[in-house]
């Protein structure tokens, strides 16, 4: 085998699936035995006893044995006793039902004489009520009297006084108090921006070399990148140093909020200054008109005084019209009053006309509903002969059939019994996801495999790489592959690039592989990685 390993082989569908029917059958016998439980109680037993059956897989042709279970149920001597004796009780009523029955071609043979029924009442001896109709009514007044005329008019009082002297100007207006700040500097991002820089230019350096202290930690203790153990160690560092980063822009944050503070305190000391010299002048301008109202107030209380008088001129006209107007509705209601009592006296005689014609028709209700009782009572009587007759009839038939529909033995009870079944293994299932979890590891191994062969080739990228130990420096060693030692190394003077790589040293290879190391014109080994992990072997 060379470099790269082989892919692991993928499963037999056909050996799964047998595997799987396989699996499936001895848990379904196994659930199948466990299930049914022997039960012995006080009124019987239960047993169940199994025999066995062969059954031929198609796809593998294996045969399998399968119990087939018989359930057998015994009776105890008493629950046989009582089943005995109700058998013979049910024979008896079916040998009994079988002699009565033959009692009915007689009975069903004759039909039901109804000639001796009472008689039906006779709905046309039912005379309908004659009903006397109401009479008109009386004609009423409909009309009253002229008793005069009313007043509409009122003498004239005089002239109201509809307005007020003039009591000067209000003041309507204030000087000016000075502008309102209504915005003040909220931006500060650039403050907040070189804050932010500052520290982090403070802080990145040590944690670049933070990370790269770990990750030379974690080679010297044999940790792969990619494994679980060095993954979860720079997932924590990078927590660590992203938690760090979150602390420095927030100090950023809090100073721009300070500075946006310092602002808006100035901003509220300016117009606060303002608002105290607009109440200054507000103060002015409100004793000036407080003065004017006083003067228009002493105008209007003159002008009320005037009006007060013509008002109590008007009143006294107004009361000596409504005296003439009570005086002729009086008279009005006098004559309205009279009118009505001949209407009622009148309305009173036409209702107790009304009221005989209701009366005489009540009589000639109440003779129609007992002529209608005694058509019911009739049909009553005729109703209650043919039910004695059908129940006379119908009584031999219930009785046979009472006969024919015997009790039949209780069964004993037997106790429900709880069984866990067993579950089905998914033996199908199992061999995929070892199948699964063995390709990941192929797969995972194949680019580890492919990660570690880009970092041997070393200087330039060739295939025969400078792996002298004389041309590196800060060697470390990080692990093995195929036997040969693999190290961490950066390169000397003027084969530095700068960067570290990972490889085998020429002096240990040649050792057990002269053959995949060879000399540099400049003296300085190198090693043919291809011919070393290909060959897998020395020749």
């Amino acid at each position: 085998m060379g470099l790269y390993p082989d892919a692991p082989d993928a499963p037999d569908p056909q050996q799964t699936a047998s595997a799987q029917t396989a699996t499936n059958i001895g848990t379904s016998v196994a659930n199948n035995v466990m299930g049914n439980v022997n039960q012995v109680t006080p009124d019987g037993n239960l047993t169940y006893t199994y025999t066995t059956q062969k059954w031929k897989d198609p796809l593998s042709g294996k045969e399998y044995d399968l119990q087939v279970p018989t359930a057998t149920q015994t009776l105890s001597p008493e629950q046989l006793a009582i089943k005995n004796q109700t058998d013979g009780a049910e024979l008896n009523m079916a040998t009994l039902a079988n002699t009565q029955s033959g009692k009915l071609n007689d009975l069903l043979g004759k039909p039901m004489d109804i000639s001796k029924a009472p008689a039906a009442g006779n709905a046309g001896a039912i005379g309908l009520p004659q009903y006397q109709q109401f009479q008109g009514g009386p004609s009423l007044q409909t009309g009253l009297g002229n008793y005069g005329n009313v007043q509409n008019s009122i003498a004239g009082a005089g002239n109201i006084q509809r307005s007020v002297a003039d009591s000067g100007q209000i003041q309507t207006s204030l000087g000016n108090a000075g502008d309102i700040t209504r915005s003040y500097e909220t931006d500060f991002s650039g403050d907040r921006q070189r804050v932010e820089d500052a520290l982090m230019s403070r802080m990145n350096p040590q944690l670049d070399r933070d990370r790269a202290a770990l990750e030379t930690r974690l080679t010297n203790q044999g940790l792969q990148p990619g494994s679980e153990a060095y993954n979860r160690a720079i997932d924590e560092a990078n927590r660590s140093a992203s938690d760090a980063r979150f602390g420095a822009i927030l100090n950023a944050g809090q100073e721009q909020s300070r500075l946006a503070g310092l602002a808006n305190q100035s901003a509220s000391f300016q117009n606060s200054a303002q608002q105290q010299a607009y109440n200054q002048l507000l103060g002015s301008g409100q004793f000036t008109n407080t003065a004017q109202a006083q003067q228009y107030g002493q105008n209007a209380n003159n002008m009320q005084l005037g009006n007060a008088a013509q008002q109590q001129q008007f009143g006294q006209n107004q009361a000596q019209q409504q005296a003439n107007n009570t005086a002729q509705q009086q008279k009005f209601s006098q004559g309205l009053a009279g009118a009505q009592f001949g209407n009622d006296a009148l309305q009173q005689q036409y209702q107790n006309q009304n009221t005989s014609t209701a009366a005489n028709n009540a009589l000639a209700d109440q003779g129609f509903n007992a002529q209608q009782s005694k058509f019911n009572l009739q049909n009553q009587q005729r109703a209650q002969y043919l039910n004695e007759q059908y129940a006379q009839r119908n009584q031999p038939i219930n009785e046979i059939i009472g006969l024919m529909s015997g009790a039949q033995v209780n069964s004993p009870s037997f106790v429900p019994t709880q069984s866990n079944p067993m579950p089905t293994v998914d033996y199908a299932g199992l061999v995929q996801q070892d199948y699964a979890n063995k390709m990941g590891a192929y797969n995972t191994q194949q680019a580890n495999m492919q990660s570690m062969f880009g970092g041997m080739l070393g200087f330039g990228g060739q295939l025969a790489s400078l792996s002298d130990k004389r041309a590196k420096k800060d060697i470390k060693k990080v692990g093995e592959l195929k036997g040969h030692g693999l190290y961490e190394y950066s390169y000397r003077g003027k084969h530095n690039d700068g960067k570290r790589h990972i490889g085998v040293m020429a002096q240990e290879v040649e050792k057990k592989r002269p053959d995949a190391v060879s000399r540099r014109p400049d003296g300085l080994r190198q090693v043919n990685y291809g011919a070393l992990f290909n060959a897998g072997k020395s020749k």
